[in-house]
């Protein structure tokens, strides 16, 4: 379904007023259902009321702040798109936002066109996996389930963190696509990491001593390029 078929709605959260109001009245022109929240209190019973495409959660608000507020979304809900807004550029402050399960990450101040563009890419991609994640993915003695995001070897169930899962899928869903590491890394962990490439290195690392059962590897290096799955 595509934006002109139904608006699509998004939280705001943030204890600026003026700010949030700014932000209400770019995306409700941009034909978005807009929800504003003040507080992590606020956000959360709104979270639990309403459903959402997409959070806007800045990172200083009262009450409960904002990494609390993505944590305590993401164990009730692993696929809604958020982006954390913050005045904070420190790198540590990108890292545990995206390590909690931020979609992506944007500082104050920043042009609203940026943020729109973000939010289409990030609702996007929330549209392209919607449908898939009802189905299992099958592959050799490997078993995925979207849907709880479980993934099972031979009947066994293997713990996957989240970023670990979500390159696998990642990787799973373009089965037989050579993947550049800086795709992958926008895919990921969204265009604004703060970090490099090497980071996609680790995590491959990370899933291979977790799935690889026999030689060749479940997941492929291309030298040069990145990485791929391949039948």
């Amino acid at each position: 379904m595509s934006r002109g078929d139904f608006m699509q709605k998004i939280l705001v959260v943030e204890d600026d007023e003026k700010i949030a109001r700014v932000i209400q009245l770019e995306l409700e022109f941009e034909s978005y259902d807009v929800i504003n929240a003040y507080t992590g209190k606020e956000a959360m019973k709104l979270f639990e009321k309403e459903s959402f495409d997409l959070i806007l959660l800045d990172v200083m608000i009262p009450e409960l702040n904002g990494l609390e507020v993505l944590r305590r979304i993401r164990q009730k809900d692993e696929h809604i798109r958020i982006i954390m807004l913050t005045a904070r550029d420190a790198v540590m402050d990108k890292v545990s936002g995206l390590d909690s399960g931020a979609n992506d990450y944007m500082t104050k101040p920043f042009e609203i066109e940026e943020l729109l563009a973000r939010i289409r890419t990030q609702l996007k991609e929330r549209g392209m996996n919607g449908p898939a994640e009802s189905e299992e993915i099958n592959f050799r003695t490997i078993t995925v389930r979207p849907s709880t995001r479980e993934v099972f070897i031979e009947g066994e169930d293997i713990h996957l963190t989240q970023k670990e899962y979500d390159l696998f899928y990642y990787l799973l869903s373009n089965k037989n696509q050579v993947l550049s590491r800086e795709q992958i890394i926008e895919a990921v962990w969204g265009y604004d990491f703060f970090g490099d490439t090497n980071t996609v290195d680790v995590y491959v690392r990370y899933l291979r001593k977790k799935i690889d059962r026999e030689d060749p590897s479940v997941i492929s290096s291309v030298r040069g390029i990145g990485y791929m799955v391949k039948d």
